[in-house]
């Protein structure tokens, strides 16, 4: 196997925006990583049905169409 290929692979912390940090281990360089839903607050994870609306595309979808049948 070729030697110095690979990235290094260092312990970084994670910080998410429901305010859970955690540790884990990573190849990027900053030492941190930033993210906006993770398993503490995803709804997959909690059983919390919760709309993560991306941009307004459910308010866009809804002016261009009308309600939504059931």
């Amino acid at each position: 196997m070729k030697t110095e290929i690979h990235p290094h692979y260092t312990v970084v912390t994670v910080h998410c925006a429901c305010g859970n940090t955690f540790t884990t281990r990573s190849t990027t360089t900053k030492g941190e990583l930033k993210v906006e839903i993770c398993s503490r607050c995803h709804p997959f994870f909690t059983g919390q049905n919760k709309l993560v609306d991306t941009a307004g595309r459910v308010d866009k979808f809804l002016k261009k169409y009308g309600k939504v049948p059931k």
